[in-house]
């Protein structure tokens, strides 16, 4: 992964039937060289915008403040970053943020029922890894300090994975970089957020959170994303009450769901998924 020796990629999150379709014509246009140019062209943006280095502090936060430095990271809902600048510009980030981090790629995986067969052959030339199946971001820390990448995720998304880790334990060992929690409050009324996403309105006292820069080149690649973290001692001040209830979320009164389930995911399973 070093400067102007990216392999591949493609794709990104769908708007509708006819948009979708466009995408997949434009991608089935182009060969893996040409997604491999822009990818390395979205990267040259970032950093000579100054957005990369401007963000280098928020990605830095956690670790200032003793957070354990991510062993690997989990990456969701990234999209159609062949046919998407947006996402293509998300796709570089987060390549540059592994370097930043010293994660290596082949610790680094991936989930999106959008990707195309393509493009996760794509993102496995990056050295990325791809999750096996749609895990509707139910995945465990299990030891080990996490990176999580999701921006412009759903709700439910970000409420899962709190779910899956629910002990001070396993959230001292995640930072999340993804839509700000706090707005996330802002915007539910409190009886919507307590009621559908629990765990986000339990660990909002828990939380550090850094904004990323604002920048016009970005408004909408990056809008409303920010760095979490989970300071054991913030964690620690919570109520033991906070960490008795661990019922996994069904969303059943939720009317607008901004998650894709696993049955609807093809079976659950990516278009190339490893074992």
């Amino acid at each position: 992964m070093a400067a102007g020796g990216w392999r591949a990629a493609r794709g990104r999150r769908r708007r509708g039937r006819e948009q979708r379709q466009e995408e997949e014509e434009e991608e089935e246009e182009e060969g893996g060289g040409a997604v491999l140019r822009r990818l390395r062209e979205a990267r040259d943006d970032l950093l000579s915008s100054g957005f990369w280095t401007a963000s280098a502090g928020a990605v830095r936060a956690p670790l200032s403040g003793s957070a354990e430095p991510p062993a690997r990271c989990v990456c969701y809902g990234l999209g159609r970053f062949g046919g998407c600048p947006a996402a293509r510009a998300q796709l570089a980030f987060l390549l540059l943020l592994l370097e930043e981090l010293g994660v290596p790629p082949g610790r680094c995986s991936l989930f999106d029922p959008a990707f195309s067969a393509r493009e996760a052959a794509a993102l496995r030339q990056l050295g990325l890894r791809l999750l096996p199946e749609n895990e509707e971001g139910k995945h465990a820390v299990e030891g080990s300090a996490t990176l999580f990448y999701m921006v412009h995720c759903g709700k439910a998304l970000y409420n899962n994975l709190l779910w899956r880790n629910w002990s001070a334990g396993a959230l001292a060992r995640m930072v999340i970089v993804g839509n700000s929690f706090k707005g996330i409050e802002e915007r539910l009324l409190s009886r919507i957020l307590e009621r559908d996403y629990s765990y986000i309105a339990k660990v909002l006292k828990g939380t550090e959170e850094v904004a990323l820069p604002a920048h016009p080149r970005y408004l909408d690649t990056f809008n409303d994303t920010s760095v979490h973290w989970f300071p054991p001692q913030k964690l620690k001040e919570l109520s033991p009450e906070v960490w008795e209830f661990r019922e996994e979320p069904t969303y059943q009164d939720c009317e607008d769901l901004e998650i894709i389930r696993r049955e609807e995911s093809a079976g659950g399973r990516g278009p190339a998924a490893e074992s």
